[in-house]
């Protein structure tokens, strides 16, 4: 059984910059993707960034060049650094882990692991 249990969230105003962390309880995450999904009230839920077991990362075009997602193998942990926020970056992050029984596809991925969430409010 997967956990991811994320932290990090918070409130800040327009500009400022959060980051992010997932715990992943299992020790073979470091041969699957992770990615951040988030969703906001009244909204889809929507892939943020991806990263996969060989390090490339991928990203939504509304955080390119905003977002940046890393892991550190080590620590079994993943992160989401999220600078220049805005108010519609509001929304609860999720880490997810790839699961080939998953019912989430995103970038050719299959995701079917679901932390509990982080909200992330963005003031103007």
């Amino acid at each position: 059984q997967v956990q991811l249990v994320e932290s990090g969230g918070g409130s800040v105003q327009a500009g400022g910059s959060l980051r992010l962390s997932c715990a992943v309880s299992r020790h073979t995450y470091s041969s699957d993707s992770m990615a951040w999904f988030r969703q906001a009230p009244g909204k889809e839920r929507e892939g943020v960034g991806i990263i996969d077991s060989d390090g490339s990362t991928r990203y939504a075009d509304a955080v390119k060049g905003r977002f940046t997602i890393s892991k550190d193998n080590a620590k079994n942990t993943l992160y989401l650094q999220m600078n220049s926020l805005k108010p519609e970056d509001t929304a609860m992050y999720y880490c997810v882990a790839e699961d080939k029984y998953g019912s989430t596809w995103w970038f050719g991925r299959r995701f079917g692991y679901w932390g509990q969430g982080t909200q992330v409010t963005i003031s103007s």
